[in-house]
């Protein structure tokens, strides 16, 4: 009996038994169709729209004092992070090691991982990566510090670290300003790293939908994080990096003079939940599906759970009216007024209840332009140890 037990042998890129579909170049064969052509479900990013939120936001970053630090973790693409960094980015953040390892590869100068990074493959992988260009990192453990320290001279490079505050969210981050005092002289004195200073992260305040109260919930946010520098500077430890902010407070957080680099990404895609929050961009990122089934006012799409987000809430539906009716794993369900002329075969597109999971779920883009298909672009580390540096 022929072994197809999956296991890939070093190098193999087949597995026994198992045909190869949807090979790098067989989905480039979409290149050229109209947008409403493809094969789905597939990622629809419309790089016109998605080119006029880089230039808006530069725009509106232009006016404040925070300088743009774009989180890359909504589209692990280094083509974005490019024209991002073109558009006057001064580097991008990331979530994990091997995003941040994509980045330094394509040349991103630059980088923060806006996470700790914890590990001693991780570790090791970091402090390669800061072979390739200025990398920085969070922590809020001494014992991590230590690790990073040792893993930076292991390899002979320098690793920047920023000590996280908990500014309100209860996830990590030093939990008082005598701690994160602690952190920074332990930093300071450990060879490889190099205090850069310290980064909040308001993500209660992003959940807000009172604009008022978001509002007030993120300068209450700023200002734990602004105290925390000041008593750090009272120790003798500066902070020239002061890094905090999403997209949900990007005005709000990147106009106060204490912070000097915000981390907005979501605002290049959009997505149904920041959409509600921030309308000052468009939805550059869709899913495209197809209609296989209309009974009466339901129309049953092939998109389910595992080809979009439904994170904080509901993906919806694209130049129609239509309440979602359900959402499984492989189908969704939409309740249409019995006028929509969409039938069995017709294809339709969702803007993504958000835009990070969704993306994440794919392996690559199709690249629209003026409606038609120009490109396909890779979808890259969206797991762990998708990238090794070794």
């Amino acid at each position: 009996m022929q072994d197809v037990t999956g296991s890939v042998a070093d190098g193999a890129t087949t597995v026994p038994g198992v045909p190869e579909t949807a090979a790098p170049d067989d989905r480039r064969a979409v290149i050229g169709r109209a947008r409403h052509e493809v094969p789905t479900p597939v990622l629809i990013l419309d790089l016109d729209v998605a080119q006029r939120n880089i230039a808006e936001m530069a725009r509106r970053m232009s006016t404040m004092p925070a300088k743009l630090r774009p989180h890359v973790k909504l589209h692990k693409s280094p083509q974005i992070a490019r024209m991002q960094v073109e558009a006057g980015a001064i580097g991008v953040s990331t979530a994990t090691v091997w995003e941040a390892g994509v980045m330094a590869r394509a040349g991103i100068a630059n980088i923060l991982i806006a996470n700790q990074v914890v590990g001693r493959e991780k570790i090791a992988a970091l402090a390669a990566a800061a072979h390739l260009t200025s990398m920085t990192v969070a922590v809020d453990d001494v014992r991590n510090l230590d690790d990073l320290s040792a893993a930076a001279c292991a390899a002979g490079s320098e690793i920047g670290v920023l000590v996280e505050i908990d500014v309100g969210m209860g996830r990590s981050g030093a939990r008082s300003a005598d701690e994160a005092r602690h952190l920074a002289a332990h930093a300071s004195r450990l060879p490889g790293l190099c205090f850069l200073g310290v980064m909040g992260y308001e993500g209660h305040c992003m959940l807000e939908p009172d604009r008022e109260l978001r509002v007030a919930k993120a300068q209450a946010a700023m200002d734990l994080l602004a105290h925390t520098v000041d008593v750090l500077a009272a120790a003798g430890f500066t902070s020239p990096v002061v890094s905090a902010g999403g997209t949900g407070t990007y005005d709000i957080t990147g106009r106060n003079p204490r912070v000097t680099e915000l981390q907005a990404g979501s605002y290049v895609f959009m997505d149904a939940f920041h959409g509600s929050l921030v309308p000052d961009f468009d939805v550059a990122l869709t899913v495209a599906a197809t209609v296989i089934s209309r009974h009466g006012n339901l129309m049953v799409l092939d998109v389910g759970r595992k080809a979009i987000g439904t994170d904080l809430t509901m993906p919806r539906l694209v130049g129609y009216t239509a309440d979602l009716a359900f959402i499984h794993e492989e189908h969704s369900g939409f309740t249409i007024d019995g006028s929509c002329p969409l039938g069995v075969g017709d294809c339709v597109e969702l803007v993504t209840g958000y835009g990070p999971t969704t993306v994440n779920l794919y392996e690559a883009y199709n690249v629209v332009s003026n409606g038609v298909v120009v490109d396909v672009w890779p979808v890259l580390a969206r797991g762990y140890g998708a990238l090794s540096l070794h």
